[in-house]
């Protein structure tokens, strides 16, 4: 199983946030581990099939000045040697390293080479023939839920149930970069769980700032996903939704702090009290009930 029971399955969303430079992805790889997370995910496109032909000459701005949308799409592409020495360099520092795959061929690409997990992005909910390919493979999922009603995700989800997936989880999602926080709708987090209550339920954020996610945590998150960035000042289209390094350990030691103060519900003297039962009780002992007064 790679989802735990009994803690966060923590994801830094490296994303595009690389801007091509392997030594970036590398770096960020290195900052997500350092923080604690338990994977980073990349995205991975067949550009002249993930975007539409009538878009391809379209110049836009990027982190490499004005250039023609297919272009910037080739670009940022990392071959299939790069992304599996990008897997190795994540798993000889303890991180799974997946992708969401944007076609059916970066899908079966990412087969090819034993991408150990499936992320739906919100854009591909309903690509239905993509979703059909993905569960195929049979590995584990995460589907993330931005711009999508009801109706949408019971039909992705149905895909995925019906064809076994080992492992599925589903994320409430906002698809806005960066999301307002009243749009977080953070309630869909208890929405899913009742709908679902066999799937991992957890939270995808594009919000600025951490206290919103630490609060998907307290509600029964149990993935999160953040974009990481090295600066959210640098050109390109995630890096002002994400979070910097610094943020990012932040976040993830919260999050951990939140899961040793949880604890198991029981109503019992907690032995780190013993010493303040006989300074403040007048007992040696942890007495509790008649069991004391015999």
């Amino acid at each position: 199983m790679i989802f735990p029971k009994d803690s966060t399955f923590i994801i830094g969303e490296i994303g595009v946030n690389h801007n091509a430079s392997m030594d970036i992805a590398k770096e960020l790889i290195i900052g997500a581990a350092e923080a604690g997370a338990n994977a980073v995910k990349f995205q991975k496109r067949t550009p002249h099939m993930s975007l539409p032909p009538e878009k391809w000459d379209v110049i836009r701005d990027t982190p490499f000045g004005p250039m023609k949308s297919i272009e910037y799409r080739q670009k940022m592409e990392f071959s299939w040697s790069q992304f599996e020495e990008l897997m190795s360099f994540a798993w000889e520092r303890g991180l799974y390293c997946f992708a969401s795959p944007w076609d059916i061929q970066a899908a079966n690409g990412l087969a090819s080479i034993g991408n150990p997990i499936y992320k739906v992005a919100s854009a591909t909910l309903t690509n239905i023939p993509l979703l059909e390919a993905i569960a195929a493979i049979k590995a584990p999922v995460i589907v993330s839920t931005g711009m999508s009603d009801l109706d949408m995700v019971r039909k992705a989800i149905g895909i995925f149930q019906s064809h076994g997936v080992p492992e599925l989880g589903i994320l409430a999602c906002t698809s806005t970069y960066p999301a307002p926080v009243e749009s977080l709708n953070l309630r869909r987090i208890y929405t899913l769980k009742n709908m679902y209550p066999e799937c991992v339920i957890g939270y995808s954020g594009h919000e600025v700032g951490l206290w919103t996610t630490l609060c998907a945590v307290a509600m029964g998150a149990r993935i999160v996903e953040r974009h990481i960035t090295l600066d959210r000042a640098m050109k390109g289209s995630d890096h002002a939704a994400s979070v910097e390094l610094r943020g990012f350990e932040l976040l993830c030691r919260e999050i951990r702090q939140f899961e040793a103060a949880r604890g198991d519900g029981a109503l019992k003297i907690q032995e780190c009290e013993y010493a303040d039962i006989a300074r403040l009780r007048g007992s040696p002992f942890p007495l509790t009930g008649a069991t004391r007064h015999q």
